[in-house]
């Protein structure tokens, strides 16, 4: 089986891209490194060869920042299987009035909004390894 790509949104300006990156590079480096593996996106949208092919026909799992979703329309435009796509705003909806902090700096509160999100990333990877058997 290969590794399910988990491709965070770029969310330059906002702390919800910085969440979403932070997230999925929690899930590929530290909870799931067998498991998953990470495609930069800018590259996927620049139409690198080399990113397209990482995941056209593959598994994918991915994190916005915003409604927008450019992560999960750019990954299937490209032939990527997103079977979850997740929204690191939804996330302050539990949250409302934390400051998580800016778009290059987390508080205390946005990493701990981190972590939240990397588990319930890591808990539908292991539902989706689980299905596949």
């Amino acid at each position: 089986m290969s590794k399910i790509k988990v491709i965070p949104c770029s969310g330059i300006g906002k702390v919800y891209g910085l969440m979403a990156r932070e997230a999925m590079l929690r899930v590929s480096g530290e909870l799931l490194p067998e498991e998953t593996e990470t495609v930069c996106l800018a590259h996927i949208v620049t139409g690198e060869e080399d990113a397209k092919e990482k995941v056209e026909g593959f598994t994918c799992v991915t994190m916005d920042g915003c409604p927008k979703m450019c992560a999960a329309k750019n990954v299937a435009f490209v032939g990527g299987n997103v079977v979850k796509e997740f929204k690191s705003i939804d996330a302050m909806k539990e949250h409302r009035g934390i400051d998580a902090g800016t778009a290059t700096f987390l508080t205390d509160d946005g990493w701990n909004i981190v972590d939240e999100l990397a588990d319930m990333v890591k808990k539908e990877i292991l539902e989706i390894i689980e299905g596949e058997k």
